[in-house]
């Protein structure tokens, strides 16, 4: 009986021994092996031995990359406005044995350094930089905590402000000013389309004025073409009808009361042609005089005795 619960020892005894030699590390993680206290070695993804009551196994580190949401930090920016940022962390252990060794607490480590970081960067920009150069923040913070943190065997991948609250006062303020820019680029715009509309209608404008000017002088150019040719189809006329001094008198003495007619004319000079077409007239008198003397008027007709009365008839024969 002693025989067999000595057996049943010695078999437990060995199952652990051997449960604590080999060890089974899964993929993505990694193991830092003490050996007496002293770092001894790290070990790998599969399967691997170690001396049992020897070499201890501090606890599996992950390898993968890991993502850290800080709470609310508040910053004061270089304006004197204090505001609430949020920032999201990624980042990988690359050393599991500088991750163990180099730094106590590397979570707290990394926050701490994440908010002081944080502090001098955006404490150099005014809010309106802060709020509109997150990239160059985020970019700045990357590379200064990649530096601090390379000895802890860490690696920052990335780090992204999630969210930049001011003040509520502060965003009162802002939302207002947004309404006034939004309202003077509104009549900005209406202006600049008012000014494109008066430009439009005054070139429109010119443009028909140019027009009406060439139109009006194309109807001059032909009728003082018509009126040239007319002209020139009466002179070529009158100089082939040869007319006579007393013919062009008598045109003359018409036009004279067209050339006195109007409503402005006050006092009106006989021309000294006037006399001259009239003493050709009366040269025309005496031949007219002349040609009825050669011609008398045929003379009158004898009158006819009137016709005997006729007697009415006798009733009784």
């Amino acid at each position: 009986m002693v025989a067999l619960i000595v057996a049943v020892v010695l078999v437990l005894f060995a199952l652990f021994v051997a449960a604590r030699t080999v060890r089974i590390i899964p993929q993505a993680r990694a193991g830092v092996v003490e050996r007496l206290g002293r770092y001894s070695r790290t070990l790998t993804p599969g399967m691997t031995i170690v001396v049992p009551f020897v070499d201890r196994v501090r606890p599996l580190l992950d390898l993968r990359e890991q993502v850290v949401t800080f709470p609310p930090q508040p910053v004061i920016t270089a304006d004197n406005v204090s505001v609430g940022i949020d920032t999201v962390l990624y980042f990988t252990i690359t050393e599991p044995k500088s991750a163990t060794y180099e730094v106590a607490n590397p979570l707290q480590a990394i926050e701490q350094l994440t908010v002081t970081t944080l502090r001098n960067i955006v404490g150099s920009l005014t809010l309106e930089e802060a709020l509109t150069s997150r990239d160059e923040v985020n970019d700045r913070l990357r590379i200064v905590l990649d530096e601090r943190t390379g000895k802890w065997g860490i690696r920052i991948n990335g780090v992204e402000l999630k969210s930049i609250d001011p003040p509520a006062t502060i965003q009162e303020a802002m939302e207002k000013q947004m309404r006034a820019e939004r309202d003077r680029r509104a009549a900005i715009l209406t202006a600049e389309g008012v000014k494109q509309s008066q430009i439009l209608t005054a070139e429109g404008e010119k443009q028909s004025a140019v027009l009406r000017a060439e139109g009006s002088k194309t109807a001059a150019i032909l009728r003082a073409e018509g009126e040239a040719s007319a002209i020139d189809t009466v002179f070529r006329a009158i100089h082939e009808g040869d007319p006579d001094p007393q013919l062009l008198s008598y045109q003359y003495l018409q036009m004279l009361p067209q050339l006195a007619r109007g409503e402005a004319n006050k006092i009106w000079v006989i021309p000294s042609e006037f006399t001259q077409a009239l003493s050709n007239l009366s040269g025309m008198v005496p031949k007219r005089e002349t040609r009825q003397q050669d011609n008398p008027p045929p003379a009158p007709a004898p009158a006819q005795p009137p016709a005997p009365p006729i007697a009415p008839p006798d009733g009784g024969s």
